[in-house]
């Protein structure tokens, strides 16, 4: 298991937003996500950097559902990309108002998503990572208690707490 912290900053998450299709929720998790990469840029404005960035993370994520949803079920999803273009892995996690459509196996809609990009070269971290997130959101007290949550901040806690006490048993 690993900690939640190492991927996920408290300003990489947004608690109940409105969001009503699953484009748009890729989109939303590449901003957040290019505010914590550093993708090399030949970009000198600060804002044209993340939204290139931001871009480049949204077509990264949509080219991976198009080889499968990355919906796992009871409302829970884990887009997620590689790519030479980052340093270390990332995260950013957002929870909907209402749930979308994310083409999950067991067609419910999906209001937790986690949204993960990892360096090329790193697959075996890739998939350990994936296994760990997968793990940690097939907790259904945990989701419970993020569903219920009122802030980010809540949310960052329980996610980064929920790592360390899964890695203590």
């Amino acid at each position: 298991m690993i900690n939640l912290s190492t991927l996920l900053k408290p300003d990489s998450i947004i608690s109940d937003i409105d969001v009503n299709s699953k484009k748009r929720v890729l989109e939303i998790l590449a901003e957040l996500l290019s505010l914590h990469v550093n993708i090399e840029e030949n970009a000198n404005d600060e804002t044209a950097k993340n939204e290139n960035s931001a871009l480049q993370i949204f077509q990264l994520l949509i080219e991976r559902e198009k080889l499968g949803s990355t919906g796992m079920g009871h409302g829970v999803a884990l887009p997620h990309a590689r790519t030479d273009r980052v340093k270390q892995a990332t995260g950013a996690f957002i929870k909907l108002k209402q749930g979308v459509d994310f083409d999950s196996p067991d067609k419910q809609p999906t209001d937790l998503i986690f949204a993960l990009l990892v360096p090329e070269h790193c697959t075996e971290q890739h998939l350990q990572i994936l296994a760990s997130l997968a793990s940690t959101f097939s907790d259904t007290v945990l989701c419970k208690a993020i569903r219920a949550s009122s802030s980010a901040d809540e949310i960052y806690n329980y996610l980064t707490t929920q790592a360390l006490t899964s890695q203590a048993s």
